[in-house]
C-alpha cells in the first residue's frame, strides 16, 4: 500500500535524523527510527478512517440530541440519519482488521466532538449531502460516491480540517497525497486491506536494506560522490543532498530490481521537492555521471549489499 516514493521519503527522513545525532547510532537505532516512520503513516490512515466514519455516524448522534430538545420542532424530530446507515461505513465498522487497529493505534483518544459536529453542520448544507439523502433506498455507487465526496471534496480542502491533522501529524505533508489515494481505494473496497501489513515484506526489506546498505557503505558510495563534486566543498553541500546521492548511488550497486533511469528520476523529485531550488539539477548531474562511468568502466554489477561484505 504505501509507495516506493514515499519509502524513500522516510529511508532519507531517517538518515537524516541520524546524521543529525551528537553521538554515532547504536546498532539497530536507524532500523527502529525507519519503523516509527512506517508506524506514523499507518496511524494517520487508521485516524482518517476513523474521523471520516465518526462525522458519518454524526447523523444518528444529532437527531437524538435533537430529538431530545425540550421542546423540539417537527423538523427536530425528523432528521434524516440515512448516512450514519451508509453501507460503506458500516461494511469498514465490522471489518476485523479496522477493529484490530483501532484497539492498537486508539484514534478514539483524539476525536474531537466539537469539530466533528462543526464539520457535520457544514455537510448537511452540501448539495451533494441533499441530493444523498433525498434519493430513496440504497445504491452501492452512491454509497460509495458520498464517502468519497466526504473525505475529498469535503474534509481534505477544508481548511480547520487540515490544520487539525497538521497539528496531529507531523508527517502529514509529506503523506497527504498517499493518503487521498489509499483512502479513495479503501472506499472502493474496505475489507481487503490489512492493517497490520500496510508494508509488505518485500517493500519493508527495500527501505530497511536501503538504510543500512547507505550506512554501511558510505566509503563506497563517497569514492564514486566526491570526484564528480569538482569545485564543491562536500562540506558545503546541503546535508540532503548528499543523503539523496548516497541513496542513489546505493540504488545503482545493490538495488538489482530497479532499473538507474529510475533512480535518477525518482532522486531529482525528492530533491526538488526537499532540498533547494537547485538541487534536482545538481542530484541530476552527479547521479547521472556516475551512472554514465558504472557503464563505461563495465561497473554496472548489482549485486545485494549483505552479499558484498564477503
Amino acid at each position: 500500500m504505501i509507495s516506493r516514493r514515499n519509502i524513500r521519503v522516510k529511508v532519507m527522513q531517517t538518515l537524516y535524523a541520524v546524521e543529525a545525532q551528537d553521538q554515532f547510532a547504536k546498532p539497530g537505532e536507524a532500523v527502529r527510527i525507519l519503523q516509527k516512520h512506517f508506524d506514523q503513516s499507518r496511524q494517520l490512515f487508521v485516524y482518517l478512517i476513523y474521523f471520516l466514519t465518526e462525522l458519518a455516524r454524526y447523523a444518528e448522534t444529532d437527531s437524538m440530541l435533537r430529538s431530545s430538545k425540550h421542546l423540539p420542532t417537527d423538523l427536530d424530530k425528523n432528521v434524516n440519519t440515512k448516512l450514519a446507515g451508509n453501507e460503506v461505513l458500516w461494511k469498514i465498522l465490522e471489518h476485523d482488521s479496522y477493529k484490530k487497529a483501532l484497539s492498537i493505534d486508539k484514534p478514539q483518544l483524539l476525536k474531537n466532538t466539537e469539530l466533528i459536529k462543526k464539520l457535520y453542520q457544514e455537510l448537511t448544507e452540501t448539495e451533494e449531502y441533499k441530493r444523498y439523502i433525498a434519493a430513496e433506498g440504497r445504491d452501492k455507487k452512491e454509497e460509495r460516491e458520498i464517502m468519497e465526496f466526504i473525505f475529498c471534496d469535503f474534509l481534505l480542502p477544508n481548511e480547520l480540517f487540515e490544520a487539525y491533522i497538521e497539528d496531529l501529524f507531523t508527517n502529514w505533508d509529506d503523506d497527504a497525497e498517499m493518503m487521498n489515494k489509499l483512502l479513495i481505494a479503501y472506499l472502493n473496497k474496505p475489507q481487503s486491506v490489512n492493517f497490520q501489513e500496510m508494508l509488505s515484506n518485500e517493500k519493508w526489506e527495500f527501505a530497511k536494506g536501503l538504510v543500512q546498505a547507505v550506512m554501511e557503505k558510505k566509503t563506497a558510495t563517497m569514492a564514486l560522490i566526491k570526484p564528480k563534486l569538482k569545485n564543491w566543498d562536500p562540506e558545503r553541500i546541503a546535508a540532503l543532498d548528499m543523503i539523496l546521492m548516497e541513496m542513489g548511488v546505493c540504488e545503482f550497486l545493490f538495488f538489482e530490481t530497479i532499473p538507474p533511469k529510475v533512480t535518477i528520476n525518482e532522486y531529482i523529485d525528492l530533491a526538488k521537492d526537499y532540498s533547494t531550488q537547485l538541487s534536482g539539477q545538481f542530484v541530476n548531474g552527479i547521479l547521472d555521471n556516475i551512472h554514465k562511468d558504472l557503464v563505461r568502466e563495465n561497473k554496472m554489477h548489482k549485486v545485494d549489499f549483505k552479499a558484498s561484505q564477503g
